[in-house]
Order: structure tokens, then C-alpha cells, then sequence
């Protein structure tokens, strides 16, 4: 199993046997629209054109459940989320290939979701739909139900007190931009900074001009540079758990395995209880 697949070995294994089940997971993070410019419909942009065999996969609401004290992308309910796969023909025995328009965040929170929950064989497409050279398709895909049902972990999952103390005793990467993790600004969250002990780690810097993921020897030695390498209990966190899935993702393609926490700073910071540390520095 990789965790990143390329447009032209995807094209190949299209047209061959064995052809892995194919999951469009357009999305855009939900802010006030400026000057009454229409929300991102990701629903829409499938409809308009997508990989043929794609179906589509809601990220609001099929891979998250409502916004609430646990964030803004808290955990599916597991049962609701099988259902889901299960429609979009995942099955077990088959592989999954995940793709968005093309910052890869939404692909990668449906690629950890069902490799955290037992999926054995899941890929993201590098670079997303903008990498994919081939034919779109417009049609309606009603694919046969698939036999997924997700089982937990028992690891690769931290809450507010777990990403804390991992923060003193490991290291827990902040995927935000920098100014947000500073404090600079913070135009979504009650609260500017960062959790106290976390090492800012921006997520646009896992990736070059062409939105493709550096390969693995510079990301390993980006992460090595953070203090996140081979023997170190490693965590991730971000806003609000989408983000962070795709730090998750290029952790693993640099052979460094990590705990997402889900909750995030949406989580975090809706608790005034909490310590928040601002500034560049870890404190």
C-alpha cells in the first residue's frame, strides 16, 4: 500500500483489472462569502466534470459529524460512516484512490478516516483532479454496494489531553499557517496562538509549485528538522482536523507514522480553560 498514487499509474490501473474504487472528496473550508459570492459547492464541481467512476463524497457530512464542542469536523459517527463508504463501493478487498480539486486536505481526511478504521489498501492522488490528464466524466455513478465496515484503532488517535501531553513528551506538529499559530491573526477560532509545546509545521510547505507532495527524502528531513523522526512519538493537529489529515498523510510518505488530533484548535480554544501559548516559540 502507498499513501500517494500518481495520475499516470491511476490512468494505468484504470485500464486494467482490479481497478481501485475511485472517491471525489471536493471541498473548500466554509468562511463568510465577500460580496455575496456563492458558497463552494463541491457537489456542483463533481457534477461539472469528474474522474469516470468517481463517486462523490461529502466531507461536512459523511466523513465529520454537526460542528460542536468537539470542533468543527468532530469524528463521523463510525455506523453513519460505513453506510457511506459502503454506497460509494468500498469494500475491504478493494483499493481505495481519494482525490479533491487539488490542495489534497479533504482527500487525506477521507484516506486517514479509512485507514484509522481498517482499510487496508487507500491512496491519495498526488496533486489532486488538477493532476489528472485524462478524460472527465458528467455521468451519474451508482456504483454496487461495497462490504466496508470500519473498525477503529486502538492508536493513531489523540483528545485535547492526549495532544497535550504529547506535546511535552514528543512532538506535536501544528499544520496552520504560521500567523495563525503565532496568534497574528486568527479569522475563524475564538482564540489566536497555539497549544503550548506544539512546533508550527505550515502544511503548504509539504508540497512544491505544482501542489504535489516533496518527495520523501525532503520530507523526511523536514520533519527530522522539527524534531519529528524515526524512535519520537509524533501528533498533529490544525484547525480542525482536515489540514492536519493531510500532514498526517505526508508524515507517512516520509515513513513517520503519527496520531491526528481531531478536535484541533476549533476544539481546543472553545474551552477558556485551556492554556494558549502565542509567539513563534513552542513554550
Amino acid at each position: 500500500m502507498e499513501a500517494i498514487i500518481t495520475a499516470s499509474r491511476l490512468a494505468h490501473d484504470l485500464t486494467t483489472g482490479g481497478s481501485p474504487v475511485l472517491l471525489d472528496v471536493r471541498w473548500q473550508l466554509s468562511v463568510p462569502a465577500a460580496g455575496g459570492a456563492p458558497a463552494f459547492d463541491g457537489r456542483a464541481e463533481y457534477a461539472a466534470g469528474h474522474i469516470p467512476g468517481a463517486v462523490f463524497v461529502d466531507l461536512d457530512k459523511e466523513l465529520a459529524s454537526a460542528p460542536g464542542e468537539h470542533g468543527r469536523h468532530p469524528l463521523p459517527d463510525l455506523a453513519e460512516f460505513g453506510a457511506a463508504m459502503r454506497r460509494a463501493g468500498v469494500s475491504a478487498g478493494r483499493p481505495v484512490v481519494v482525490y479533491d480539486g487539488g490542495q489534497g486536505w479533504a482527500a487525506a481526511r477521507a484516506w486517514w478516516l479509512l485507514r484509522w478504521t481498517g482499510h487496508p489498501n487507500v491512496s491519495v492522488l498526488d496533486g489532486g483532479l488538477a493532476a489528472w490528464e485524462g478524460p472527465l466524466s458528467t455521468g451519474t455513478v451508482e456504483p454496487a454496494e461495497g462490504d466496508f465496515r470500519p473498525v477503529p484503532r486502538k492508536t493513531g488517535l489523540l483528545d485535547a489531553a492526549g495532544a497535550a501531553a504529547l506535546a511535552r513528551s514528543g512532538v506535536l506538529l501544528d499544520a496552520r499557517a504560521g500567523e495563525r499559530y503565532r496568534g497574528d491573526v486568527e479569522p475563524i477560532d475564538p482564540v489566536g496562538g497555539h497549544i503550548p509545546g506544539a512546533v508550527s509545521a505550515p502544511t503548504n510547505e509539504n508540497v512544491g509549485p505544482d501542489g504535489r507532495f516533496l518527495p520523501a527524502a525532503a520530507l523526511k528531513a523536514r520533519f527530522a528538522a522539527l524534531g519529528a523522526s524515526d524512535g519520537t512519538r509524533v501528533g498533529v493537529y490544525c484547525g480542525s482536523g482536515v489540514s492536519a489529515a493531510h500532514q498526517a498523510l505526508a508524515l507517512a510518505v516520509a515513513g513517520v507514522p503519527a496520531d491526528l488530533y481531531v478536535g484541533s484548535w476549533s476544539e481546543w480554544s472553545a474551552d477558556p480553560s485551556r492554556p494558549v501559548a502565542v509567539g513563534p516559540e513552542p513554550q
